[in-house]
């Protein structure tokens, strides 16, 4: 078997990601397990691995050369699912999830991956990390696949707050617009705002005030608006980014996932029906895998922080080591990438734009 230490200094520079070790589902053997997938692919990730020291110290012998890519940092309290943001937010320090977060803070490590509780990890993301200046409420995005050339489009928020009025949807266009350029390397990206139809008389009163709002952003915000799309283009080809509040969000992506886990169910069931259903799957074996690779939430999971003095990225609680891989690649890609100082460059770019625009129109009134 090949030696993490064999590479380890390979490549041409060093990324550090934070990791919580204790929030999954599965306990801090999968988070381990997916740590060493990412390691054995790519020579210059390291991590500062958080939970109880000697359990993991014992985690990370048993993967051959991993120690020398990851330092552990003793954290003796783990934040459980049920444990609620507020009693997390007084009393989580301590946890593996809060020194986590703090490696980030003291620049130690560019992102943070967890599996923990989302409502916890949001809250103390931002009691540590501190939102962006002129971010109001900070945003998940989420990779969806699609039919777009990239294979995926940013969807935001899925998570974070269930309300969102015009000035937060706006700002989310905006981050989801860098995200897209960043994460996908989409030069202009098409940004869709999720309504109940396209026509501009449809849906609540702020969802038509932030159709306008981000319409007028177009030129700073360096994105295309397409105006209102619908459900059926989250996986389409008409935007790249979509554009929505967390309760709307959320309730897609756990459609979408419950979705894809049928379609794999059904289609398993629909071969193993007779002995030339059987036969029949075995010749269609390759595209069948190339479906399943395709449609699998665990290749694309990893919701992102977005609006924070850093960047957070959480992978889902149930997820396996693939999916902790997925999730730690897509810390590594973002932090190669330099996105949180990006990020932060096109919100202030924004703030102050539309502080210039409110400032013209008070001197057009007076």
């Amino acid at each position: 078997m090949t030696s993490l230490k064999d590479n380890k200094d390979a490549g041409p520079s060093r990324v550090v990601i934070s990791v919580d070790a204790m929030g999954g589902d599965s306990g801090p053997a999968t988070v381990v397990a997916g740590i060493y997938k990412s390691a054995r692919k790519n020579p210059e990730i390291h991590f500062i691995l958080h939970g109880p020291v000697d359990e993991l110290e014992k985690l990370v012998a048993r993967r051959r050369g991993l120690s020398d890519r990851c330092e552990i940092r003793d954290a003796q309290g783990v934040v459980s699912m049920e444990d609620k943001p507020s009693q997390v937010m007084r009393h989580g320090k301590g946890t593996s999830m809060w020194s986590a977060l703090d490696s980030v803070r003291a620049g130690e490590a560019t992102v943070a991956v967890s599996c923990g509780n989302t409502g916890a990890l949001m809250a103390l993301s931002m009691i540590r990390l501190r939102k962006l200046p002129g971010v109001n409420r900070p945003a998940i995005a989420i990779l969806w696949p699609s039919r777009n050339p990239q294979g995926f489009n940013v969807m935001l928020d899925v998570g974070a707050d269930i309300r969102a009025d015009a000035e937060d949807l706006l700002q989310y266009a905006l981050m989801g617009a860098a995200y897209a350029r960043n994460g996908l390397s989409l030069t202009r990206p098409r940004i869709g705002l999720l309504n109940v139809g396209t026509e501009e008389h449809k849906g609540r009163a702020e969802l038509k005030e932030a159709h306008d709002r981000i319409a007028a952003h177009e030129s700073e915000g360096n994105y295309t608006f397409v105006g209102f799309v619908e459900g059926g283009d989250i996986p389409g080809d008409s935007c790249d980014v979509i554009v929505t509040d967390g309760f709307t969000g959320n309730v897609a992506l756990k459609t979408g996932e419950g979705t894809a886990k049928l379609i794999g169910d059904l289609l398993r069931e629909a071969f193993a029906y007779s002995p030339l259903s059987r036969i029949a799957s075995l010749l269609a074996l390759t595209s069948l895998k190339r479906l399943q690779k395709r449609i699998d939430p665990r290749r694309v999971n990893g919701g992102v922080f977005l609006g924070l003095n850093g960047t957070v990225v959480k992978s889902h609680g149930s997820a396996d080591a693939t999916g902790v891989s997925a999730a730690v690649k897509l810390a590594f890609e973002l932090a190669r990438a330099g996105f949180a100082d990006r990020l932060a460059a096109r919100v202030a770019s924004a703030a102050e734009a539309a502080q210039d625009g409110a400032a013209e129109e008070d001197r057009k009134r007076s």
